[in-house]
Parts: structure tokens; C-alpha cells; sequence
């Protein structure tokens, strides 16, 4: 087998890798861009997905308890799992409400940290001051608006999160992506092996080389 063909086929395998990536990031940022677009939905699928992941989580960490029993972790692991159950139950066949809570939730979240980071800024002031200053204006500003929207907030803020992730993950995947393969494409083309005077194009530094005479023994 020609040892060449081996970073050949190395280099078409990770194209492919980071192709798949690539295509990975257009759906990503095509969902963010549709659930920007359509927040109130972006808001209803990502409540039902998180109730629904909460149920499963919940249904397998039971299983996974069950498994343990006898164990001084059985108790704990069944009291986490019907919290994640009925968690996801509420999530499932409320996601109104759930949206409106975890919405409230988001909102003092970002009151406190906002607050926090303007009080250690203005204490502190370190070599980050006024990125730090404009982070925690930043945070409280948003918190505030969310509040005095509320409940009618939660019907576009939660999918406007979900949504954002979803854009700027696919953004980092296809930068990853395109980023890669050209990468992957620099370094085979310095790999590639040139033909030598006398050789046979295979990369062999000694096929040109003169031989050199045997001296006889004496």
C-alpha cells in the first residue's frame, strides 16, 4: 500500500467531518432566524422540549434509582426523578404558565447579577471597570424592561433567547466548519509529496542517489 494515500484519505475524512459541521450550523442558524421571526412559537416549542426532556431525564433517573436500591443514594436519586417528572408534567400541560414563571425567573436573575456587577464594578474597579459597569447596565436595563412587560413578556422572551442560542451556535459551527476545511486543505497541500530527479514521483529521497562504490575489505 502507498504510504501517500494515507494523509490523502486522512484529509478527505476530516473535510467530510467538517462538512457535516457546516451543514450542522446552516440548520442551526436557519431555526434561530425562524424563531426570531416567530417568537411566540419559538417560546411554545422550546417549553414543550424542556418539559419533555425534564419527563424523559426524570423516567430514566427512576430507572437508573431502581438499579441502585440498597444503596444510601436510592432515596435521593428517587426524589430528584419525581421532581423531574412532575416538573416536566406541569411544563407539558401548562407551557403558558411555565413560560411566565421561568420568565419571571430570568428577569430577577438578571436584576441581581446586573446589580451585583454595577456594586463590585464601582467597589473594585479593576482593569475591566467600564466593560464591567456597561455589562451590569446592560443586565439591569434588560431585567427591568422584562418586568414591567410582564406576564404578556413571556410570550416572546424565552423564544427570543432560545432562538439567539440557536443562531449564534450555528454561527460557531460554521465558522468551525469553513475554518477547518481550509485548514485541513493548507496542510495537505504542504504534505503532498514532489517527484525527485530519477524517482518515481513516490516522494523516495534515495531513488536519485547515486551508489556509491563498495570499498573491499583488506
Amino acid at each position: 500500500m502507498d504510504t501517500s494515500t494515507r494523509p490523502r484519505g486522512e484529509a478527505a475524512r476530516l473535510r467530510r467531518e467538517f462538512g457535516r459541521l457546516t451543514v450542522l450550523g446552516v440548520i442551526l442558524v436557519v431555526a434561530g432566524l425562524v424563531g426570531l421571526v416567530y417568537t411566540g412559537v419559538a417560546t411554545l416549542t422550546s417549553m414543550l422540549l424542556f418539559g419533555w426532556l425534564l419527563l424523559v431525564g426524570g423516567v430514566v433517573g427512576l430507572l437508573h434509582a431502581t438499579q441502585a436500591r440498597g444503596t444510601n443514594f436510592f432515596w435521593l436519586g428517587v426524589i430528584v426523578a419525581a421532581l423531574n417528572i412532575a416538573a416536566g408534567v406541569v411544563i407539558i400541560r401548562k407551557p403558558d404558565e411555565a413560560a411566565a414563571a421561568l420568565t419571571m425567573f430570568a428577569a430577577l436573575l438578571f436584576l441581581t447579577g446586573g446589580l451585583f456587577r454595577l456594586v463590585g464594578s464601582m467597589v473594585v474597579r479593576g482593569p475591566q471597570f467600564g466593560w464591567t459597569l456597561l455589562l451590569g447596565a446592560f443586565d439591569l436595563l434588560l431585567g427591568v424592561l422584562v418586568l414591567i412587560d410582564w406576564p404578556s413578556s413571556s410570550q416572546y422572551v424565552i423564544g427570543c433567547f432560545f432562538s439567539l442560542a440557536l443562531l449564534f451556535d450555528g454561527l460557531g459551527l460554521l465558522a468551525t466548519g469553513f475554518g477547518g476545511r481550509r485548514i485541513v486543505g493548507m496542510v495537505s497541500e504542504r504534505t503532498v509529496p514532489e517527484p525527485t530527479a530519477g524517482g518515481t514521483g513516490t516522494g523516495d529521497a534515495s531513488a536519485g542517489r547515486p551508489v556509491e562504490p563498495v570499498q573491499p575489505e583488506e
